[in-house]
């Protein structure tokens, strides 16, 4: 009887050697090596040909391109030959080839730790390239840049991938939802209003309205947040009445409105900084002013599910006997820590809260490990932004990260501070905002063009200004 299987194609093996002529010119490789880019690439299916036919693949790309991802699929890292392609070339390859991820994972920078950071590159948006807002929340390193009335994206390549025009002449505040949806608000335009990134379409706009108090008209966004399922901000009329609206992130429709105030005292200010802490569902919200007679304002916890207040303090007071008078300057929340860091506007001293043990005057303030820093001075003007278990805090220019301590890591106020800046960055104008995204850091200033973006080296204490 004849063998049914006689006849039938062999299976390559990984070892097998298969030829490639790309663009006129030939490669000679494993089905391994091909297959190293996953299974559902271009090369991998390509691996799959029968070992019998000795005709090399013909594929109609740039050979020059190719030899770099076949480096990276041998070795998963790029060779130095890759940096004469710009990071567009090479992804485009990717792309075509299937291997995008691959690429994607050797291109990407280290983790983000301050004290090796280093300013790598500055976007700049074609048109109107001074920044009014931006948000970097995918986790991917992509930022969206909003410019004046228009909102341009970068990947996680930092590839221009569209610009938006939207109705707003200057949007002031911006929030990525969705992977493709922004939310957006104005000082200027009342109303939150979403856009489809993809799409460049107008896909939802929440207003805060209210028929029985003729006070509430065309109400403005001052800071948006988000969790899984809502979107939250805050609005504030003409004559400062605020309160914050929980948008329903299926519909895009108003679900609640919670924490309605007068505005008429800097204990009832519009919330200008949210933040959302998915471990506990509280909403956290801060106010700050500055006068002649120095600053003040609250920082509030609430349930957004109730609306209720679960804690609260207000600067100055509240049990700040000890430090009456130096109000904090500005607040944020370390989400993976559950603490809350503050500022204090007089002394520049870093405050930290543990979110999970709050009480009237919950603040322990941090000690400085690293003796050679010089004095920071006040903290008038100053910024945070927590990210990665790390405390990035920017005074006028300077650039600064706080870590804590290893070894001491049960006493709350043991932390290492370090410039993450030189001198001449300082130089470049006063710190307007920072944010971090994926394994970067990206920061904006008064009156200058673009983002700056700030990763870590893959070589420790190598500081490079590209």
């Amino acid at each position: 009887m004849e063998d049914g299987n006689a006849n039938s194609t062999p299976e390559p093996r990984p070892n097998d050697r298969i030829k490639l002529n790309v663009g006129g010119k030939l490669f000679e490789t494993t089905v391994s090596t091909l297959r190293a880019g996953g299974p559902d690439s271009l090369l991998a299916a390509l691996s799959a040909r029968s070992i019998d036919d000795q005709n090399p693949v013909f594929i109609d790309r740039d050979p020059e391109v190719f030899s770099v991802l076949l480096s990276l699929l041998r070795s998963n890292r790029l060779p130095s030959i890759a940096r004469r392609f710009s990071k567009q070339e090479l992804a485009e390859e990717a792309l075509y080839y299937g291997i995008e991820s691959c690429l994607k994972s050797a291109m990407l920078p280290p983790p983000l730790t301050g004290i090796d950071a280093s300013l790598v590159t500055t976007i700049r948006p074609t048109a109107d390239g001074f920044p009014t807002a931006f948000t970097a929340g995918s986790g991917d390193g992509s930022v969206w840049i909003a410019h004046g009335g228009q909102i341009s994206g970068y990947d996680w390549n930092l590839t221009h991938s569209g610009t938006v025009r939207t109705h707003i002449e200057d949007i002031t505040s911006i929030r990525r939802v969705w992977p493709e949806i922004a939310a957006v608000g104005s000082d200027t335009v009342a109303g939150l209003h979403f856009y489809d990134f993809s799409g460049g379409r107008h896909v939802g706009s929440a207003q805060w309205k209210d028929p029985s108090d003729p006070r509430i008209y065309k109400a403005r966004v001052s800071a948006i947040a988000d969790s899984p399922n809502s979107v939250f901000a805050s609005f504030e009329c003409r004559h400062k009445e605020n309160c914050i609206l929980v948008i329903d992130k299926s519909t895009l429709q108003i679900a609640s409105e919670f924490d309605r105030q007068s505005g008429k005292s800097a204990k009832s200010m519009v919330a200008d900084k949210l933040k959302y802490l998915p471990e506990t569902g509280v909403l956290v919200g801060s106010a700050v002013s500055s006068g002649a007679f120095g600053y003040s304002g609250y920082i509030r916890l609430w349930d957004p599910r109730s609306g209720e207040v679960v804690w609260e303090t207000n600067e100055p007071g509240s049990g700040r006997s000890s430090r009456f008078g130096d109000s904090f300057a500005d607040v944020d929340v370390d989400v993976e820590e559950s603490r809350m860091f503050k500022i204090c506007s007089k002394s520049g001293d870093l405050g930290t809260a543990d979110l999970r043990k709050l009480g009237d005057d919950p603040w322990v303030y941090l000690e400085d490990k690293n003796p050679s820093m010089r004095k920071s001075g006040g903290g008038e003007g100053s910024i945070i932004n927590c990210y990665r278990k790390q405390v990035f805090v920017s005074r006028e220019g300077g650039l600064e990260v706080w870590s804590r301590v290893e070894e001491e890591e049960e006493r709350e106020g043991s932390y290492r501070r370090n410039y993450v800046d030189k001198a001449e960055d300082s130089e470049r104008g006063t710190v307007k905002s920072m944010e971090g995204g994926g394994d970067r850091l990206f920061v904006s200033r008064e009156g200058v063009e673009g983002i700056e973006v700030w990763e870590s080296s893959y070589f420790s204490g190598a500081v490079s200004v590209l």
